[in-house]
């Protein structure tokens, strides 16, 4: 983005009319170092242009008296890109942007640079944040929901940006020219962000996640002396996310130090915190707001994790790679010691048969 320093021109390289302005296609630079390349009339930027910002940052588009009208392209120093509606130099309008691996993340208004009326914020997982932006562009109001991968199930209430404060299960019935239409579900349960610490796994321990339950249930392993794993309900297509995993925070160290026995629900979120899953919470009975650490290990591993974040809870998610068939064991296998960002994704694959399978997903 342009920096705070006045818009003087430094250098013109191109066409000068007899007053010494630009006119015709010229290169200018500014003192800020900006630099913007296109076409002048008589010094000012009319036709195609494109502006160098300082700070790697570019805005291309068409300029009609000196500022930026129409369809407006703004690449952002890390790659990822804007394209939305410029009135007079200003977003003003629909608008669309993508990461840097051109995914959409966001689809909205802006109204004088701020995002504006009902707009969606989308994430690597496939869900997705939802509502009314308040007059600082922000996620924040009575009407919002997160709405999970499905494009169905939701968790609609109140957000302070884009935080759940309380939340209630709804399901995502249509979708008319980008405004959302929600029917809550019967029910009392209420949702909220549960941030785990070194002593509380969870506030509702024995609050199950709504999509997760649809999806996953945990029954005796096939592995013999396995224990409990993890099943599914339905059969599911590729890259489906199907459970998420929570646990307490604690150190490196003390993984390090403690038994290895101690460790088997232990993952790594980044070189100071590991999440694990402790007596008594590695029973159902005490723990079951996230059923993620139930899968099993193995060195033979069929599941993939990955990095991803939940709107409402700090979980881990796993998620179908190909097509899986109902009652089917997840496994996963993982050093504690690895480095990581944040959440967790894991990815199956399954032969295509047509019956049920008792294959293991292998992590």
């Amino acid at each position: 983005m342009d920096s705070d320093d006045e818009m003087v021109e430094e250098a013109v390289e191109g066409h000068l009319d007899d007053d010494g302005l630009p006119h015709g296609f010229c290169t200018v630079t500014y003192s800020s170092t900006d630099r913007f390349e296109g076409n002048f009339v008589h010094g000012e930027k009319n036709g195609r242009g494109k502006f160098f910002f300082f700070d790697g940052s570019t805005l291309e588009g068409y300029y009609v008296d000196d500022a930026l009208q129409g369809q407006g392209v703004y690449t952002y120093e890390d790659g990822g890109v804007l394209q939305g509606t410029y009135v007079d130099g200003e977003l003003n309008g629909p608008a669309q942007e993508y990461d840097t691996d051109g995914r959409l993340i966001f689809k909205g208004q802006y109204k004088d640079n701020i995002r504006h009326g009902v707009c969606w914020i989308y994430y690597p997982d496939g869900g997705s944040l939802v509502g009314e932006v308040n007059e600082d562009g922000e996620m924040t109001g009575e009407k919002i929901a997160y709405v999970y991968p499905d494009e169905r199930t939701a968790l609609y209430g109140k957000f302070i940006d884009g935080e759940m404060i309380e939340g209630k299960l709804a399901t995502l019935m249509s979708t008319e020219e980008g405004r959302p239409h929600f029917e809550l579900m019967p029910g009392n349960s209420v949702y909220h962000f549960d941030k785990s610490t070194s002593s509380c796994i969870s506030t509702n321990a024995l609050l199950p996640d709504p999509y997760e339950s649809e999806r996953v249930y945990v029954a005796e392993s096939l592995i013999s002396s396995a224990g409990e794993g993890l099943f599914s309900k339905v059969a599911v297509g590729p890259n489906t996310v199907m459970s998420f995993y929570n646990g307490v925070r604690i150190t490196h160290q003390e993984v390090d130090s403690r038994d290895w026995a101690l460790n088997g629900n232990t993952l790594s979120l980044d070189e100071e915190t590991v999440i694990d899953v402790p007596e008594p919470y590695n029973h159902v009975s005490k723990y079951c707001a996230s059923l993620g650490h139930k899968a099993n290990h193995s060195f033979t591993p069929n599941c993939i994790y990955d990095i991803l974040s939940v709107i409402y809870t700090l979980k881990m998610m796993m998620t179908m790679s190909r097509k899986m068939k109902i009652k089917e064991d997840y496994k996963r296998s993982f050093r504690p010691g690895n480095s990581t960002q944040g959440l967790f994704l894991v990815f199956c694959s399954v032969p295509e048969v047509n019956q049920p399978v008792f294959q293991e997903l292998f992590f």
